[in-house]
């Protein structure tokens, strides 16, 4: 009757259509607001845990579900029926979820509730349950008067509204570009596979003996490293900088417009800035300490840094025959992978055959099997455009052909412990980028539901999809993210999984990386794709050898994203009015090598910030912070060996099956028995030495 709203844990994704949107997502409304009518009609003096703090929790559940499904829907299956569905329904629904902390006699009973003694005699996890749901409440402006509440209602509405519309933007101008070239002179120096793949690509939309690519990563990105020809470099990267940034995609204007509410509405919650708002529960505490962060890692990074860039412009020089100069950014790609395959003798096109993508997650899964104690199996599934029926409701469903379903079980108890979707391949109706999400978190012993999403190497010419290595660390990173969902062992479901501190939810995906560089949990998953051998022995050599090359430069990368988001969030009075471009280039003055021709703004497509009414913003330092992390905690297992299942058993029981349950800070102390130290990640990266023992 209401197909997004059905509780069947495997969803029905061909009655998941634009007409039932409003009828659903409405009758979810009402339901969720009946749900919180009958929790503020309590008496204070009988009002309890359960019937307050508990019935808060499962109030919104149809609505959760049905709404997350139709968002999900959205970043992978976008259409202008359901778009324009979604659009309808955004105000309602933002103006519900916003109005719950606004809602003064909703915060009234649960104060009560929570101020009455049997609160202390709760477990542990349901009073930390009670602590973070009164922070929330408090830090959403409960407290506040009428009036300020009525503008943060309208802040949030506004959020919402412009920052869907901000990825709309991106999206569709990233859509809005292609190249067609049918002179194949011109691809000189490209590889095989990405010929392959354009020729394909450009059949697909009718152009016969001629080569397509797109801004999509996969496809843009083999000519910035290997194509010969500078000016069609210079072509796909002066269109990779204005998505998001002309016409009627311009996002100049929402992209100040979402600063200014921010910081409107951290005033109104008594904050200086939206980053002290935003940080004021996670690891950080501040945008300053934040920033400190950041600018220490700067610091000890930047001769480094300086020195790899002036060592490549040489390079370039000395190649080319020319007076050593700057270098363009379309140049910067190219030049270092010619570098990187003479001064190693490796090209990261050799890697390839050895990582088919369904090679590299079996190979994922027994490395997970083997170290955190589960099984994982791939299901039957079915594509259909059209309703199937009801009586294939056992059927599991997917949105789309090449989506895949998996279950995961306790490799001792058998039990059934969640199940997940993954979708590796882009297409124009899905959004870019990799990321990992719930469709429904498990009660306790009740099985969990995720997904993992990416934009990877699609499969060319009867072939399988042949991936990068950078690729294959994308997927690993995901996994980590699905099974700290998915692993998740917490009596509260809004502290499940996932649902942590922004700067700790990155350590679980980012230790997940390590197992794509070591030669023991290679030889699980990397096999080449026609003799099942393993990588060669020299080639492994050139790898590892090549594995730093570069790195302060991509480690001041992430910095410089991080830079620019806490800067913009600290400081949005002393920026605000000024040409975008102009802010980018003074707050990152610092951080950025001296190409010859500045590049637009990010902030134009940096969705990652501006995607969604908070998302990182304020947090991109996160990235960072969570490799200091990770880099410490992959320590352990290096020292008690990287397949260890003890080892793997300490992670999954201290980090991943733990939530929010337990401080962040006190889960890392378990898990490896002192506070984070941050040299382990400069000497992964080869910046700085490891001490003598």
């Amino acid at each position: 009757m209401h197909p997004f709203l059905s509780p069947d844990f495997h969803v029905r994704w061909s009655t998941l259509v634009p007409e039932a949107v409003e009828p659903d997502i409405r009758h979810a409304l009402e339901l969720a607001k009946a749900n919180i009518e009958a929790i503020c009609s309590q008496d204070h003096a009988t009002a309890d845990y359960g019937s307050t703090f508990l019935a808060f929790e499962n109030a919104s559940q149809e609505l959760n579900d049905g709404w997350g499904r139709l968002n999900h829907l959205d970043s992978v299956s976008d259409n202008p029926a359901q778009r324009e569905a979604l659009g309808k329904m955004l105000p309602e629904v933002t103006d519900f979820y916003s109005s719950l902390a606004l809602n003064d006699r909703l915060w009234s009973v649960i104060k009560a509730a929570g101020e009455k003694s049997e609160i202390s005699t709760l477990p542990p996890v349901q009073q930390r349950f009670v602590e973070e749901t009164l922070a929330d409440f408090r830090n959403s402006g409960a407290d506040l008067p009428a009036e300020k509440k009525a503008r943060i209602a309208a802040i949030e509405a506004e959020l919402s509204k412009i920052t869907k519309e901000y990825s709309e933007h991106v999206l569709d101008s990233t859509n809005a570009w292609e190249l067609v070239i049918t002179d194949e002179e011109k691809l000189a120096g490209l590889p095989d596979s990405a010929k392959a793949g354009a020729a394909a690509n450009a059949r697909a939309k009718g152009h016969e003996n001629a080569w397509r690519f797109t801004l999509q990563f996969p496809s843009m990105s083999p000519i910035m490293q290997h194509l010969h020809d500078d000016g069609i470099r210079k072509q796909v990267w002066e269109a990779s900088t204005k998505v998001g940034g002309y016409g009627d995609y311009d996002n100049t204007s929402l992209v100040w417009r979402i600063l200014e509410l921010r910081q409107e509405k951290a005033e109104i919650l008594g904050h200086s800035h939206f980053a002290d708002l935003t940080l004021l529960r996670r690891m950080a505490k501040t945008g300053g300490s934040a920033l400190g962060f950041i600018e220490n890692l700067h610091a000890r990074i930047k001769p480094a840094f300086l020195a790899e860039y002036k060592q490549l412009a040489q390079y370039k020089a000395a190649k080319s025959g020319q007076p050593v100069d700057g270098l363009q950014p379309w140049e910067v790609s190219y030049w270092a992978e010619k570098q990187r395959q003479e001064n190693y003798d490796f090209d990261e096109e050799e890697l390839r055959p050895y990582f088919p993508v369904d090679g590299v997650m079996a190979g994922m899964f027994e490395i997970a099997s083997r170290i955190f104690g589960i099984t994982i199996r791939e299901l039957d599934t079915v594509f259909s455009e059209t309703p199937l029926p009801v009586s294939d409701s056992d059927v599991v469903e997917t949105w789309h052909p090449e989506c895949k379903f998996y279950e995961i079980h306790d490799s001792e108890t058998a039990a059934h412990l969640g199940s997940f979707y993954a979708d590796w391949h882009p297409r124009e109706s899905k959004r870019g980028g990799a990321w990992m999400n719930s469709l429904h978190t498990g009660a306790l012993g009740e099985p969990h539901l995720g997904l993992i999403i990416g934009n990877m190497s699609p499969p060319v010419d009867g072939k399988p999809a042949l991936l990068t290595h950078r690729e294959v660390e994308t997927i690993f990173h995901e996994f980590g993210h699905l099974l700290h969902g998915l692993l998740s062992d917490v009596a509260v479901k809004s502290l499940s999984g996932t649902n942590v501190p922004w700067d700790f939810v990155e350590l679980p995906s980012q230790i997940m990386e390590n197992f794509c560089w070591d030669r023991e949990s290679l030889d699980l998953f990397a096999r080449h794709f026609e003799t099942g051998d393993a990588i060669p022995e020299d080639l492994f050599a050139k790898m590892i050898a090549a594995k730093n090359y570069l790195s302060a430069s991509g480690f001041m990368r992430q910095l410089s994203f991080a830079k620019l988001d806490l800067e913009l969030h600290i400081n949005f009075p002393k920026f605000a009015g000024k040409d975008l471009d102009a802010v980018d280039r003074e707050i990152l003055a610092d951080y950025l090598a001296p190409l010859k021709t500045p590049s637009p703004s990010m902030m134009r497509r940096f969705n990652h910030l501006f995607s969604s009414p908070t998302g990182y913003a304020a947090g991109y330092y996160s990235y960072k912070w969570a490799e200091v992390l990770d880099a410490d905690a992959f320590t352990r297992f290096q020292k008690e060996g990287v397949l260890n299942s003890e080892t793997g058993a300490a992670f999954r029981e201290h980090i991943l099956s733990k939530g929010n349950s337990v401080p962040p800070d006190e889960l890392y102390r378990r898990f490896m028995g002192r506070d984070p130290e941050q040299e382990p990640l400069l000497i992964r990266a080869g910046l700085a030495e490891p001490a003598l023992a």
